[in-house]
């Protein structure tokens, strides 16, 4: 951000130097090499720059150590765009003499151009040295405060590497000049990215698909003609099933602003026609870099727009029950800094959000970092994720799986023409920046219990513990298929349902320590008829008691919200036991369980003529009671229709 600015204003520094310099004594005791830099003040007057040059060139041949002739020829490089011309004469000019505070602007100069290449401890000094000269403006003084410290954290950072080995992903991906901003499934079944042939203006953005087969990425293809256009369309991000997509536009006819958020939706393998996500959400400002969460209802963004930290800052937005979106919010000072906070990227867990910034402690430009979710919108001091990833150059986008295993990122080099491109590559993740908690996913299809034909239908996902739903998705109306995002250290209710369907209830227990593994798991769904029956699996009793526990609540809310919904459908809430005990105990037992979850819905707006209870103990057993697993099995609360 400080970039044109500072051009601007060394270059006044630097001309003001040469002017002082010119009215002293040269340090030059060469005759012809003086004679020759006075020519080069004749060129420099009549704007000839070449020859200016060139007579400094001579004078410096006749007397290595003029200083002055260093200098003069660094300005004339520096006003003709020159980098490195500037860093070799200022390099070579300015060991020549000791410390100078008249040459203040250009320890300054030189610094800049040494930490451009990374020569952190060299940079260091020479900040050091413009600030002992005293000088007076007091942004070039914060900047070089600020670069020291960045120097410092550098040096450092680089006595302690990360293990971070990464490796050039192989064709048929990286086919393009340029590819950026990786994102892959829950089931890292599809790699999703943008790609441009090369940086010429005529050379659009799009984004494409890569489908893994058999442990290899394919042939990488547009993702969807609905989607790509002429226009360049980037910066793309998918939820957990797929089924999602948000990505970037610039400059279309219904944009809010300079660049919008736009989103689109697939069934089965056709994407809808994207749609602009709204002033709501869009603001008149730049709006871009888009990461959704895993269930496509948490959309973290890059904005410009007003009320935020900095220049560029990351904002959140949920999305309602309704399916619109509410206002996004800025994630303040905790992550947002007052330089550049970019490139979001949320883990699939939602515990751990991935970014990049120049305005946190780093080792220069833009460096990546992650914070941790302490609370529901509290976030850990960021955290760099160290060298070799960050460098003095700025670092791209970064995506980790929801296993923690596998990281993906771009970043800029040279091919062998020595053409800027930018590549994509993978790596194993290192543990210091793996998220807080590892997650999995369980994947399925809905289907018709009657017909074995798929169904769209609505699957959520709640933390028991909490009672809180934390993840929604849709199954696929064309083939029924789903996927959610499972996470270590939850207990798990999942519940599929639809218009005309009794509610399916299922469990996933991640509370114990044990390695995290996909879960394929088909639902078939039963019309609402007479006789029809389905298995609460989320009720749960102390063993031997019928007093609910409170992490049932979560269950009994659901039935009480589909009974609801089906005012005319009366239900039998029946007990069911293993044959653990006595006969007469297991039936009593039952009996009172099923009772207690009658006397719940009852209490809380359910007819009581809609409902009745029974117990059956151990009489009608679906498994053998022959291992814990089976009698677990036969321990069961069910509602049957009458």
């Amino acid at each position: 951000m400080y970039k044109s600015l500072l051009a601007a204003l060394l270059l006044t520094v630097g001309c003001v130097t040469a002017s002082v310099a010119q009215n002293k004594k040269l340090s030059t005791s060469s005759a012809k090499a003086e004679r020759l830099y006075e020519k080069a003040d004749e060129y420099m007057r009549s704007r000839d720059f070449e020859r200016a040059l060139q007579a400094l060139s001579e004078a410096i041949e006749k007397d290595p150590k003029f200083i002055e002739a260093y200098i003069r020829a660094a300005n004339l490089q520096k006003m003709m765009g020159n980098k490195a011309a500037v860093y070799e004469l200022l390099e070579k000019g300015l060991q020549l003499v000791p410390y100078t505070p008249a040459y203040g602007g250009y320890y300054f100069d030189l610094a800049d151009l040494q930490f451009e290449r990374g020569e952190y401890a060299a940079a260091k000094a020479n900040y050091e040295a413009y600030l002992k000269s005293r000088p007076k403006n007091p942004k070039l003084i914060d900047w070089s405060r600020k670069q020291v410290k960045t120097a410092e954290y550098a040096l450092e950072a680089m006595q302690h590497p990360v293990d971070f080995e990464p490796i050039r992903m192989h064709a048929p991906l990286n086919g393009f000049g340029l590819q950026y901003f990786p994102y892959t499934t829950a089931d890292q079944r599809y790699f999703i990215y943008t790609a441009r042939a090369s940086a010429r203006p005529d050379h659009d953005e799009n984004i494409f698909i890569s489908e893994r087969v058999n442990g290899e990425w394919q042939e990488p293809v547009p993702i969807s003609k609905a989607i790509n256009t002429h226009a360049n369309e980037g910066a793309a991000t998918i939820s957990g099933d797929g089924r999602s997509l948000v990505f970037t536009s610039c400059n279309r006819p219904d944009s809010q602003g300079d660049c919008d958020l736009y989103i689109s939706f697939r069934t089965g393998d056709a994407w809808s026609r994207p749609k602009n996500m709204g002033n709501m959400v869009n603001s008149n400002a730049w709006d871009s870099q888009p990461s959704l969460s895993a269930d496509g209802r948490t959309l973290y963004f890059s904005s410009t727009r007003g009320g935020g930290v900095g220049k560029e800052d990351i904002w959140v937005v949920y999305q309602q029950e309704d399916g619109s979106w509410r206002r996004p919010v800025n994630l303040g000072e905790d992550v947002n800094s007052t330089g550049r906070d970019m490139a979001p990227s949320i883990h699939a867990s939602g515990s751990t959000l991935y970014f990049v910034s120049d305005g946190h402690l780093g080792l220069g430009g833009l460096d990546v970092f992650k914070a941790t979710k302490e609370g529901k919108q509290q976030w850990s001091v960021p955290q760099n994720l160290g060298y070799p990833l960050n460098t003095h150059a700025d670092e791209g986008s970064l995506f980790i799986t929801p296993d923690n295993k596998i990281g993906y990122y771009s970043r800029q080099e040279s091919n062998e023409a020595g053409t800027p491109t930018i590549q994509l590559y993978r790596f194993d993740v290192p543990a210091e920046w793996r998220s807080s908690v590892n997650s999995t996913y369980a994947q399925g299809r809905v289907f018709d219990k009657s017909t074995k034909k798929p169904l769209a239908a609505q699957v959520q996902l709640y933390d028991v513990e909490t009672d809180s739903l934390v993840q929604q998705v849709d199954s696929d109306a064309t083939n029924g298929e789903y996927t959610v995002v499972l996470t270590e250290g939850k207990q798990y209710a999942l519940y599929v349902s639809a218009p005309g369907y009794l509610l399916n209830s299922l469990s996933f227990d991640y509370t114990s320590p044990k390695n995290l593994s996909p879960v394929a798991l088909d639902v078939y769904l039963e019309p609402i008829k007479a006789g029809a029956a389905v298995v609460l699996n989320n009720l749960f009793f102390d063993t031997g008691q019928y007093k609910l526990e409170d992490n049932s609540k979560t269950e009994l809310n659901k039935l009480i919200r589909f009974l609801q919904q089906n005012g005319a459908v009366k239900m039998e809430i029946s007990g069911h036991t293993d044959d653990v005990g006595s006969e007469k105990d297991n039936q009593v037992l039952s009996e009172k369980r099923a009772k207690a979850v009658v006397d719940y819905l009852s209490s809380n707006g359910i007819g009581k003529s809609r409902l009745s209870y029974k117990g059956y103990g151990e009489s009608k057993p679906v498994a053998p009671n022959s291992s814990e697993e089976n009698r677990q099995l036969n321990r069961r609360i069910e509602m049957r229709v009458l």
